[in-house]
């Protein structure tokens, strides 16, 4: 990478970083201008739109970006091989560091964003993300029970179905507040509810 592409890489992060930023306040997308992710990322607003062509397009890459290391810290997390329990209590830790990451309105965009835009490629990376979380979720639970960790009487399609309620459950706001404190013990009964009886 030679010297222009780097510090092009570099401006753009800033102004990714600082869009993140305003968007993580209780501000909502329309109230966030131009000028002030330019003053914030500590670039021109023409910058902003010889990188990103427009505010609507920066904040569509902001919320890609989030769900792209969403989607790749999970694969990670799932196929460095750990133990079942060790993998699952990581992945639950790592869905609330990504939820403490952000606030409720950031949540509540992202949502409202994917569902209202009718962005073809946000949408299909949604989907994407979907079915990859639930072809890393069968694996670990193929894993779980390999490992005498997961009851043979449990279906997949009953086990892919408990945990995405699980987890639409932690992602309402409410739920999620309440919950957070207690990651750890929500873990182990989940850990104990598919084990194998003794």
């Amino acid at each position: 990478m030679n010297g222009f592409e780097k510090r092009r890489e570099e401006k753009e992060a800033q102004i990714l970083e600082a869009t993140f930023n305003l968007l993580n306040t209780n501000t909502s997308q329309e109230n966030i201008t131009v000028e002030k992710i330019a003053e914030d990322a500590h670039v021109g607003k023409t910058t902003i739109f010889k990188y990103f062509d427009s505010k609507e397009n920066l904040i569509r890459t902001v919320f890609k970006s989030y769900i792209e290391q969403m989607i790749e810290d999970a694969r990670e997390i799932v196929y460095d091989n750990r133990p079942f329990e060790e993998t699952l209590i990581t992945l639950s830790q790592n869905k609330i560091n990504y939820l403490n990451k952000i606030t409720q309105q950031f949540y509540l965009e992202l949502m409202s964003y994917i569902t209202e835009k009718n962005d073809d490629e946000l949408s299909l990376l949604m989907e994407q993300f979907t079915k990859e979380t639930q072809n890393m979720m069968l694996d670990l639970f193929h894993r779980g029970r390999k490992e005498g960790k997961v009851a043979l009487k449990y279906s997949d399609e009953f086990l892919l179905n408990f945990f995405q309620a699980l987890v639409e459950g932690l992602s309402k706001p409410y739920v999620y507040e309440k919950m957070k404190p207690y990651t750890a013990e929500w873990t182990e009964i989940l850990i104990k509810g598919v084990a194998p009886d003794k």
